[in-house]
């Protein structure tokens, strides 16, 4: 029997499903099409909420509006870097 403890120091990653991009259709696909042209990729977060189209297309609506919009006052490198400093602050490195 494996005890509690032993599974907090376990070396076992969860795995979630996602939709591989050559698999993709649809609202998934639309996104990692965004993805492709925006970053020349599809980043494993976008991947990892691909199950759930409504939470991937929110989370890419509030990302596009705090980071990109022309209305803000800041300019948009230094949006990203708060964006990655508060990444960074919050230990989330991807």
């Amino acid at each position: 029997m494996i005890a509690p403890a032993d599974l907090w120091f376990n070396d076992a990653m969860a795995w979630i499903h996602t939709v591989p991009v050559d698999g993709a259709e649809g609202r998934i696909a639309k996104s990692y099409r965004a993805a492709i042209d925006r970053a020349g990729r599809v980043a494993g977060i976008i991947q990892l909420m691909s199950c759930e189209p409504a939470t991937l297309e929110a989370s890419m609506g509030l990302y596009m509006a705090t980071t990109t919009s022309p209305r803000s006052p800041l300019s948009r490198w230094f949006r990203e870097l708060i964006a990655a400093r508060v990444s960074e602050a919050n230990d989330c490195h991807y």
